[in-house]
């Protein structure tokens, strides 16, 4: 048995958990917003006094390893929708930079051409000094595909180290070549 899925999770005010048993879908809605997602019918759902509870319908592996990841995106979703989600990234290189042009965001990141990222709806795209972006949101999964979709255009490259990269990671850099 998961550990982690016999633990409830607890609905802060201001929060609204309703479960829909026919397909197995959770929203959730708070001061940030909803997000809604549905699970394998092989998890029991139910919401009763301020908390969310979770069980595996069937004896499978399966269904006991997703009970447990159940619990935990639910515990992501509420967390969304009372704090939201953060992820800064910065652009390092010369002439590279980043404006945000209405619902999309153009990145010049020394290409020929300039590379157009529609911004998808839920998701808030702040950019300052034309090198640092904030991502945000409620959806957890929605923020890291967005800011990995991003960061994937100009992986930081080992060498001068330019490139777009998340605010904190660090990039092993190498030796260049030498003459013998």
């Amino acid at each position: 048995m998961s550990r982690i899925g016999k633990q409830p999770v607890v609905i802060p005010e201001k929060v609204k958990v309703a479960v829909n048993p026919a397909n197995n879908s959770v929203l959730v809605e708070g001061p940030k917003g909803k997000v809604q997602k549905t699970f394998a019918p092989v998890v029991k759902i139910d919401v009763a006094d301020k908390k969310v509870t979770f069980a595996p319908t069937e004896e499978t592996r399966f269904s006991r390893a997703m009970y447990g990841t159940a619990r935990s995106v639910v515990a992501g979703m509420v967390k969304g929708v009372t704090d939201g989600y953060i992820k800064e990234l910065e652009i390092q290189g010369v002439g590279f930079k980043a404006v945000l042009k209405g619902k999309q965001l153009d990145l010049a990141l020394g290409y020929s051409h300039p590379i157009l990222f529609d911004i998808p709806e839920g998701i808030k795209v702040t950019v300052t000094d034309q090198t640092k972006l904030k991502v945000e949101g409620v959806d957890k999964q929605l923020v890291g595909a967005v800011t990995a979709e991003i960061r994937s255009y100009y992986p930081p490259e080992p060498y001068k180290g330019k490139g777009v990269r998340i605010v904190g990671e660090r990039v092993r850099r190498k030796e260049g070549k030498t003459v013998a």
